[in-house]
């Protein structure tokens, strides 16, 4: 068993962190306060060909795994991006992981090597306002007329959807009182037209630069060409791109409590009180220490479930607990932080306040902490379905 990357996976690290090296904490700090979607950053990684990581050669990309693409995430997140950089190209990396598996090869020729290429991008439009998580029971309608659906519904907290030209769409085309078990809903991959759709953005406690969104979707026009698969799939398909997403957000967690973890070590050994530098305190030595530690084992659980996904074996257990224990390690690690800085760890010039802002959305999403508990019980422990 060796833990360890390979030459050709540091490689990765060490390209990704040459590319990050312009796009400084500084400049992540005014993103945060200025707003705006990161274009320059965007554009960076789509012409280094950092898009496609994940996507297959044939259409452009690197034909790599989620471990590889969990790295890079990574990278980028512990760079001081944080999730502000880790949520601009996120989407791109896994959101059309279904269309990969399910797609004809004349709708991945077309779909894919723009996307790689970062001439379009996309937002992942699932969630609805009064179904949350529970999928099955979404309400926006697809109805086929001829060659054509017309979709109407409202999606909410789809990122990026005010930058986007594209709209993974996940869809009900059976109504609900006539669908068996999971059977009814459709998945789409069409053009995001603001004629029919209205975007509007949520004003949220962090990630400013990457937009959050309240989407009304009325009488949309897709072509049945647009559609992923067989109707009614819908949710089989997307499954096939939940375990990647949480092992994303569990390594961009990861990155963003190493990029607060050293910054609390860095201020602790020049900040100088009582004739010492506070990092010579066991108070202020032992939850680093501990935050280092909760950090490293939430990552060993990310690369475990990368790993076994990237071996086509099951990992919903791993990948759920790796969204779970890196969700709660980089949350402590930012909160550590700010406490370590001490009432300069409140203004915004030292970053961790930010940082701490952003680490709630990977115990937030995309999934929440208590529906992973739930999981783990369940399919893990064999306890009795609690919901």
């Amino acid at each position: 068993m060796d833990f360890s990357f390979t030459p050709e996976q540091e490689q990765i690290r060490q390209a990704i962190e040459r590319l990050c090296a312009p796009f400084d904490a500084d400049y992540w700090l005014r993103r945060d306060r200025e707003g705006g979607f990161p274009d320059d950053f965007h554009r960076a990684v789509a012409q280094a060909g950092w898009l496609g990581i994940a996507m297959p050669e044939e259409h452009g990309g690197a034909g790599l795994g989620i471990t590889e693409a969990a790295l890079m995430m990574q990278t980028i997140s512990a760079s001081g991006a944080g999730l502000s950089g880790a949520s601009a190209v996120h989407m791109n990396i896994f959101g059309l992981h279904p269309a990969v598996v399910f797609g004809t090869p004349e709708q991945k020729r077309r779909w894919l090597p723009p996307l790689i290429a970062g001439e379009d991008r996309a937002c992942f439009a699932v969630t609805e306002p009064s179904t949350g998580l529970n999928t099955l029971k979404l309400k926006t309608r697809a109805v086929r007329q001829g060659d054509h659906y017309v979709v109407t519904g409202q999606k909410v907290w789809i990122s990026t959807a005010q930058v986007a030209n594209k709209l993974l769409l996940l869809a009900r085309t059976t109504p609900i009182e006539e669908a068996k078990g999971t059977r009814g809903l459709s998945l789409f991959y069409t053009d995001l037209d603001k004629n029919s759709i209205e975007v509007r953005e949520i004003d949220k406690m962090g990630r400013k630069c990457v937009d959050s969104n309240q989407v009304f979707i009325d009488a949309l026009r897709v072509p049945v060409a647009d559609r992923i698969g067989e109707e009614g799939s819908g949710f089989e398909y997307i499954l096939h791109g939940m375990n990647p997403e949480r092992i994303l957000i569990a390594a961009e967690a990861v990155g963003l409590g190493k990029a607060a973890l050293a910054r609390a070590a860095s201020y602790a050994k020049e900040r100088i009180v009582f004739d010492r530098p506070i990092g010579q305190n066991q108070a202020i030595q032992h939850p680093l220490a501990k935050c280092w530690m909760e950090l490293e084992a939430a990552n060993l659980m990310v690369f475990k479930a990368a790993s076994l996904y990237d071996c086509g074996k099951p990992c919903g257990a791993e990948a759920n607990a790796a969204k779970y224990l890196a969700g709660e390690a980089s949350f402590r690690a930012c909160e550590t932080a700010i406490l370590t800085h001490g009432g300069m760890g409140y203004a915004r010039e030292y970053h961790v306040e930010r940082y701490l802002r952003e680490a709630w959305i990977p115990r937030l999403a995309p999934v929440s902490p208590q529906l992973v508990l739930c999981f783990i019980a369940e399919k893990v422990l064999g306890l009795p379905k609690s919901y």
